[in-house]
């Protein structure tokens, strides 16, 4: 049979390398082992190709979830999904993401859209957002809550079920990331979805679904608290200076250099000066863009998935367990509320780039210190010995 999901790690470490809001959540006890609890009807078979007991999947019908919902905390602004139920034992069924087990589900995207596909996307089979309804808001006393409406989408990254993302030739990773922009695109033109994420947990201990090499999209009624911060000091920081502040920081670390790990074309990878794990990495454009899903003119998505696969494969030496995160702009259909305040200036202040953040140590510090982080590596320690690996193997 084919390998059981790995559970996830709520340890500190994990619960605080994301950003103690929301995305924790979303990471940890909401992306994990989902297709467990699927009481799965297949056929078995086997196949040279992949090494999974192979079967026909359906969906069955009687299948129905408990109530979900969001709710908020007043205090830290955050929301939670509560009522996701989790499986408490792994089951051995075939992987799903392999082409040979036949998922009978809607296919939203093949890529490329002729011939065999090397990239796919499907719903995802327990979906934390449901994309029908609308978000219901209500209140109780003091307290607000809404349904879990949304979208919730697996990208499956390749058909091959032993090849890793980092593994990949650069026109597969590009692939993967056009699949990326093609469904942030997508679900940013329904108007109720105010923040679209795109996110990637690679290895036993990020909480990963299955071991095929796969990506996740949520798209959600409400901005994560880690991307509000963001926005709010890249506003601040425009309306002082009239300047992006992510372009000033790539400006000064291409200029002091000592924490720059790799650069391809328009694309730099560096460990940031405030970095929060051991070795977390950013990929940002030079060329100024607060939409990855929408190319500025200087931009070239070949070079990025070139300078991403490299950084994989720099990082896969250190730790073979991580997680990505896509960092681009909310929708901004989105007219009305508190969020109707950035659209001004947002074209201007926010700068799309992608977060790496490596699981390497057992334990951290971070929640003992009262939700401080707590990094035992600097990031010039970091970025050098990262430099001093071979990205080629």
């Amino acid at each position: 049979m084919g390998p059981t999901p790995s559970r996830s790690r709520t340890d500190a470490h994990t619960l605080h390398t994301l950003g103690s809001d929301f995305t924790v959540f979303l990471f940890n006890r909401a992306t994990v082992h989902h297709v467990t609890a699927l009481p799965w009807d297949f056929a078995l078979a086997t196949s040279s190709f992949c090494p999974q007991v192979l079967g026909v999947i359906r969906w069955p019908p009687h299948f129905s979830y408990q109530k979900m919902e969001l709710r908020k905390d007043p205090i830290t602004r955050s929301w939670v999904v509560v009522g996701h139920p989790e499986r408490e034992k792994p089951r051995p069924d075939p992987c799903p993401l392999c082409s040979e087990n036949h998922l009978e589900t809607k296919v939203l995207l093949d890529l490329p859209p002729q011939g065999p596909w090397q990239v796919r996307t499907y719903p995802h089979f327990r979906p934390l957002y449901h994309i029908e309804g609308d978000t219901s808001r209500t209140a109780e006393g003091i307290y607000d809550r809404m349904d879990a409406t949304g979208a919730h989408e697996i990208i499956v990254e390749t058909p091959d079920h032993a090849r890793f993302l980092a593994q990949m030739p650069d026109e597969q990773i590009e692939r993967v990331l056009e699949a990326y922009a093609l469904r942030i695109a997508d679900l940013k033109r329904d108007a109720r979805f105010k923040y679209v994420a795109v996110f990637k947990n690679q290895g036993p201990q990020s909480g990963e679904e299955w071991s095929h090499s796969h990506s996740q999209v949520t798209a959600t009624t409400f901005v994560p608290r880690r991307i509000l911060y963001e926005l709010r000091a890249a506003r601040e920081w425009f309306r002082d200076r009239e300047r992006c502040v992510f372009c000033d920081i790539l400006r000064q670390e291409v200029r002091q250099k000592k924490r720059i790990v790799d650069t391809i074309g328009d694309y730099f990878a560096f460990c940031p000066y405030a970095s929060r794990v051991p070795y977390e990495i950013w990929l940002m454009p030079r060329t100024h863009n607060h939409q990855f899903e929408s190319l500025s003119p200087g931009e070239n998505r070949r070079h990025l998935a070139s300078l991403l696969g490299r950084t994989l494969r720099r990082l896969l030496k250190i730790s073979e367990n991580y997680h990505l995160v896509v960092h681009t702009a909310p929708n901004t259909l989105q007219t009305k509320g508190e969020l109707s305040d950035y659209w001004r200036t947002i074209a201007g202040d926010y700068h799309w780039h992608i977060e790496i953040l490596p699981i390497v140590e057992v334990r951290s510090k971070s929640y003992s210190i009262k939700e401080v982080y707590f990094n035992g590596l600097l990031p010039e320690e970091a970025a050098e010995r990262l430099r001093e690996l071979d990205p080629a193997k």
